[in-house]
């Protein structure tokens, strides 16, 4: 790991620092040019706007820019290590919209962790951009934070370790389940983490028709239930009445485990507890809460995910954040809710049970991949995430009426692959 942390070291050391840089994109090379990108020719654009803010969509870059947001309270598995020492992750955030969506991003570390300052910051910030991206932020200010701008803002405020990561892991479980052969209706589901992360994929998952009483939440002190007196109002909603105390006693019987919590707290005594076709989602980064390879070894029947690139079924928010933005923003979506999220979900899912193209095996080095246990979802390098993903999420919008503008659908997929090579 550490020859893997050098060489990410040099690659960005590498001149120009960092991953990002600044294209403009119109010519500046004559004194007419100069006039009409600046002054005073400038003088046009801005009185359309003054007179019609709707305008700054046609007229600036607002409408194709996110602003990737961070405290640096929560980077990666690193914890707290503050709002400096976020900017390699918020950078390489917006060099992937960039990459797989054509979207325009800025970084923005803010020195803070009082939840009205970070949330001020954003709304004054707001004419600047068409999304917000929330990034790195512990919980539970990260609810907080969310949920004031939720309510202020009128452009889509997405926290991506809460939502991105319970679209993905949700999509991965649909095709796991269905593996398996399981209803999501019926299974009892473990989720070990009670942050970010985990109550977003709770929460998600009820969205996709899972009662409360098919979901045990745990944190680091054990089951969230109704003997707990120590808990917050995030926590409290997962609240259920159970004679289960510790992490052993809920996976007990179970059918799924999700981890988005520490290394190795899976143990293979705990995943011999589990029933018939366990499904495990352990994504704890850098170490899962299960290896991968003793989970094999522990149970045959098992279907395993990680948030690893190294091994099968990567769940990786990838798939969703830059997608599902674009889509957000060529609706001009006032936010993005359930049904755009849900759409994610069910898009992500079917694609990966779809043929593989032959150029994806190419990128990812691989001879063959096929729906299966070793392949519940699809490869970040598929071109069609975009279209597909972009297009449903597209269509959610429209038709749950947080769109302010309509995209034709026949004509979109097109467009946006035509927008990905200009760019």
């Amino acid at each position: 790991m550490s020859t893997l942390y050098e060489e990410s070291d040099a690659l960005h050391a590498e001149a120009p620092h960092g991953k990002l840089e600044i294209r403009i994109t119109k010519p500046l090379r004559t004194k007419k040019d100069l006039s009409l990108a600046y002054s005073p020719g400038v003088a046009g654009p801005v009185l359309s706007i003054a007179e019609n803010p709707d305008e700054a969509y046609r007229l600036t870059g607002k409408g194709n820019l996110v602003a990737i947001v961070s405290n640096g309270t929560a980077i990666l598995g690193l914890g707290n290590r503050g709002a400096l020492a976020s900017k390699p992750v918020m950078e390489g955030k917006a060099a992937l919209f960039k990459r797989f969506a054509g979207i325009d991003a800025f970084d923005l570390e803010l020195g803070t962790t009082d939840i009205d300052e970070v949330a001020r910051t954003v709304e004054i910030l707001a004419p600047t951009f068409g999304g917000i991206n929330l990034e790195d932020i512990k919980a539970p200010e990260c609810f907080m934070i969310e949920r004031r701008l939720l309510e202020s803002m009128d452009i889509p405020v997405f926290h991506d370790d809460q939502h991105g990561t319970a679209v993905v892991a949700s999509a991965g479980l649909v095709n796991a389940l269905l593996v398996a052969k399981k209803d999501i209706k019926n299974v009892r589901i473990v989720i070990n983490g009670a942050g970010a992360a985990g109550i977003a994929i709770g929460k998600m998952l009820g969205e996709l028709g899972v009662e409360k009483k098919q979901i045990l939440l745990c944190d680091s002190k054990g089951v969230i239930g109704d003997h707990r007196m120590d808990l917050n109002e995030f926590k409290l909603s997962f609240s259920v009445t159970t004679d289960a105390r510790t992490l052993a006693d809920a996976v007990r019987d179970a059918d799924v485990f999700i981890g988005v919590s520490k290394a190795n707290c899976l143990t293979p005594e705990m995943l011999q507890s589990m029933n018939a076709s366990p499904v495990v989602f352990a994504l704890a980064n850098p170490d899962p809460e299960i290896d991968p390879v003793v989970a094999k070894e522990t149970r045959k029947d098992v279907l395993i995910a990680t948030g690893r690139s190294d091994h099968a079924n990567q769940v990786n928010n990838l798939l969703c954040f830059p997608f599902l933005f674009r889509g957000a923003l060529d609706t001009r979506a006032r936010r993005i809710n359930g049904e755009m999220k849900k759409a994610a979900i069910h898009t992500i899912a079917s694609l990966a049970q779809e043929e593989v193209p032959k150029n994806v095996l190419e990128i990812t080095g691989t001879s063959s991949l096929s729906f299966g246990a070793d392949y519940l979802l699809p490869s970040p390098f598929d071109p069609r995430l975009l279209t597909t993903v972009a297009s449903a999420v597209a269509k959610a919008a429209m038709e749950s009426g947080t769109a302010r503008v309509q995209v034709d659908l026949r004509t979109y997929p097109a467009e946006l692959m035509k927008r990905m090579e200009r760019a």
